[in-house]
């Protein structure tokens, strides 16, 4: 009988070891699975921190699964968010954006992709045909038709600092919603618009190609805080976590960027591996040996640490509502969570 009950005492203990492994094994365990989000991109270089926080699991180190949606469009994008369909978006701020921003819906947090004087960044290109007609550089631009995916957009904003800088009124400017990039880009290749603005590993390639010409940078206009990074008003108030997180995944990202192409001592391996995330969502349809020079002549000014140029965004916020693209009740605080990141002046 000693034997059996020791026999049963022994089964008893393991069986008790065990459970308390389990447990431990519990404890050490995520408390929850990943947080599965959504996040709006254009195929464009100035998306890049994107992609390379998605493919080096920069995301995934923050608890986040998240899955990449893209679109053809900036103003899309915060209508997405607006309705729970994307969780994070970067693009250029729009009057959708602006309308949804003082409905409370959608907020900014971060900043990107941004035009310094001296700095590669956006060309304003003239079609074949308006250049032979005299369109040389963006002064020309007045009575001529320029191409926009919608109003409201940032090439619609860029239109206006040209006429700012250049002493015309933005009436002068035959604006030519296209809703889609593509559509511009024919729209110009084909002489039906005469002009329009467009991101370096476009241009580039279109006037090396001999389609259109480039006549001027955006830079040349001032500084402008291009893109930025924004969710939802539901994110900023509710899931602050979730907001850091992504943010921290996406400074790495950004870190990687600037990096490979705005180090003039970068490493060329660094950069043929950062060349090689892109290619994977730019110039897909092409060989990486064909699509690369493209993608390394589309490199644009990252803001170190999604930083923001809040003075930058009061300015455009100004413009977009003396031009009726805004809301006039919509205020800087409400539309800005400064919270984030740093912010220059």
């Amino acid at each position: 009988m000693e034997q059996t009950a020791g026999r049963r005492w022994s089964r008893r203990a393991a069986l008790a070891a065990l459970t308390g492994a389990v447990a431990l094994a519990g404890l050490a365990a995520p408390a929850h699975a990943e947080d599965k989000i959504v996040l709006g991109a254009l195929r464009f270089t100035s998306h890049a921190p994107s992609f390379i926080a998605y493919e080096r699991g920069y995301f995934k180190d923050e608890g986040l699964d998240v899955e990449l949606k893209f679109f053809q469009a900036a103003q899309p994008i915060a209508v997405a968010i607006a309705s729970g369909d994307v969780d994070f978006g970067v693009t250029a701020l729009t009057g959708g954006f602006y309308s949804l921003a003082d409905k409370g819906a959608v907020k900014v947090v971060g900043g990107l992709y941004a035009e310094k004087p001296g700095v590669p960044g956006m060309a304003i290109m003239a079609s074949n045909q308006a250049w032979e007609a005299g369109l040389k550089s963006p002064a020309d631009l007045k009575g001529h038709s320029w191409a926009m995916t919608q109003q409201g957009s940032s090439f619609h904003y860029v239109a206006g600092q040209i006429a700012a800088k250049y002493g015309f009124d933005l009436s002068d400017i035959a604006l030519k919603p296209l809703q889609k990039v593509p559509a511009m880009i024919a729209a110009v290749k084909s002489g039906q618009v005469d002009a329009m603005a467009m991101v370096p590993h476009v241009a580039v390639p279109l006037e090396k190609a001999g389609a259109a010409r480039i006549i001027g940078w955006v830079r040349d206009l001032g500084p402008w805080q291009v893109t930025t990074i924004f969710t939802s008003t539901g994110n900023v108030e509710k899931h602050r976590d979730l907001v850091e997180r992504f943010l921290k995944a996406y400074e790495k990202g950004i870190a990687d960027y600037r990096a490979a192409f705005l180090d003039p001592k970068a490493d060329p391996a660094k950069k043929q591996a950062i060349v090689e995330i892109i290619h994977k969502y730019v110039y897909a349809d092409k060989p990486l040996e064909a699509a690369a020079p493209s993608i390394e002549a589309g490199a644009v000014y990252m803001t170190e640490g999604a930083a923001l140029d809040i003075a930058d965004i009061a300015k455009q916020l100004a413009w977009f509502q003396k031009h009726g693209l805004a809301p006039e009740s919509l205020t800087l605080d409400k539309m800005v969570d400064t919270s984030f990141v740093a912010t220059t002046k």
